[in-house]
């Protein structure tokens, strides 16, 4: 393949990455963005020499090139990329491209949810034990940036769909998938097993030398992996010991990934990271540590010490007796799930945001047994309204009295104050919007903070 070329579409974090490497192996460099390019990205092309446009792609100098690069943001359906297509032009993910100039060890982290979670605890069980490592993917810097400036001899990837469908030759050393839950199906022309093929790419060209980490409970994944037989040396972990290496006996979590190493064992109440979801993800972590012949002592101290990730189940506050919680990051219904299942008191819970496809319905028992309100906030609030109103939740507007009632905002600031005026004494207010951010908000940490701030001005 001549590679003597090279167009960068998307100017972010991966995008500018990518270019700089790509500078720096002595490829030329287009970098095109269909939007404004950050300052701070600007400065950074300038400084290395790199060409780049903003508002708009000059379609001519990109499909002249050898091969593209994309940012996972940009779909397969956008015409300049059905182009590149046509053309025969092969188009990539930062993450392929950056992994043809390092040697590191890959230890690639996806799933429908759990994803920062697992890889933000694996990566603090790497750096307490003294390895050389990277955070990249979907968190930390740029993996491409990294080759480029300080390469690192592992580095620890979350990987969503979207970057896992423009990948070809990578391979993971160590690959985990938490679970598949029907997520982004505006993007895979709505059907799941599109998805559910997405997912799966992090198992591509893995051989018996690597290790697949998967939750053996999940049907979906069960059933895949019957399928297509990965060649990886399979490490399943659940509920039970049946068949798992990492399991929970009632009491304790227990990791035993290798025959000759002692088990590890941590009683459930000393775990940081409290919950069901949890105690799978610390499971999965736990397993990748011990392959990479990390000590159970460290380990133990990471599950025992690991301070969580913002957005994610992110207390907040306390207001008149009442608990804030920041789930801003749960951008699907199986992700506002898990956190519905962690809450033990009477709980306002906070929806809405850009739809994407979601079917609400796996939430409903939930929602049911530990919400007596719900609050919409978005733009477009009408299918939560139709769905909830025949769930039994009355409009609080019309039916202040009713036990079980919603109420429809279209702004931060009334939502949270509709939470207030809702909740009681005991009560827990919980933003887990089981939808992507950008009908409102420029992404989840900016609604996530946004959210914060409005409540520690209550």
């Amino acid at each position: 393949m001549k590679t003597g070329m090279i167009a960068v579409l998307g100017a972010g974090e991966s995008g500018t990455g990518s270019a700089i490497l790509a500078r720096e192996k002595g490829l030329d460099v287009l970098v095109s963005d269909s939007g404004s390019i950050k300052p701070a990205y600007k400065a950074l092309l300038d400084a290395n020499g790199i060409a780049w446009e903003e508002n708009g792609h000059t379609a001519e100098k990109i499909l002249s090139v050898d091969e593209v690069i994309k940012s996972p943001g940009i779909p397969e359906t956008a015409p300049l990329i059905v182009q590149l297509r046509e053309n025969g032009i092969p188009v990539i993910s930062e993450i392929e491209f950056a992994a043809r100039y390092t040697s590191a060890k890959m230890i690639c982290i996806t799933g429908s949810n759990g994803k920062t979670t697992t890889t933000s605890l694996v990566y603090d069980m790497l750096r307490r034990a003294g390895l050389d490592v990277g955070l990249a993917g979907n968190i930390g810097n740029s993996l491409a940036l990294q080759v480029a400036r300080e390469d690192h001899a592992y580095y620890v990837i979350e990987l969503s769909s979207f970057q896992l469908d423009n990948m070809y030759d990578f391979r993971a050393d160590i690959a985990i998938l938490l679970n598949i839950t029907p997520d982004h199906l505006d993007r895979y022309n709505f059907e799941f097993q599109n998805y559910v093929n997405a997912k799966f790419r992090i198992t591509r060209n893995q051989t018996a030398r690597d290790a697949f980490i998967y939750w053996s409970e999940d049907p979906v994944i069960d059933r895949e992996i019957a399928r297509i037989q990965p060649c990886a040396t399979l490490y399943p972990f659940g509920s039970s010991e049946k068949h798992n290496v990492a399991y929970t006996d009632g009491s304790h979590l227990v990791v035993a990934a290798k025959k000759e190493v002692e088990p590890l064992e941590i009683p459930l109440e000393q775990l940081a990271l409290q919950g069901k979801h949890n105690q799978l993800n610390s499971m999965a972590a736990s397993i990748a540590a011990q392959l990479l012949d990390i000590k159970n002592d460290t380990i133990r101290e990471s599950l025992r010490q690991f301070a969580g990730v913002p957005h994610r189940l992110q207390y907040v506050a306390s207001v008149r007796g009442v608990r804030y919680i920041n789930d801003s990051k749960a951008t699907n219904v199986n992700s506002c799930w898990y956190a519905l299942e962690a809450m033990t008191t009477p709980t306002v819970l906070i929806l809405g945001g850009k739809d994407k496809g979601n079917d609400y319905s796996e939430i409903d028992e939930l929602v049911r047994q530990k919400c007596h309100t719900l609050v919409f906030m978005g733009l477009h609030n009408e299918k939560l309204i139709e769905h909830f109103t025949a769930l039994g939740y009355a409009d609080g507007n019309t039916a202040p009295q009713a036990e079980r009632k919603y109420f429809s905002t279209h702004s931060l600031q009334d939502a949270v104050m509709a939470c207030a005026g809702s909740a009681h004494d005991g009560d827990t207010v919980l933003l887990s919007p089981c939808c992507a951010s950008f009908d409102l908000f420029t992404s989840y940490e900016d609604r996530g903070d946004r959210f914060m701030n409005a409540v520690r001005h209550l």
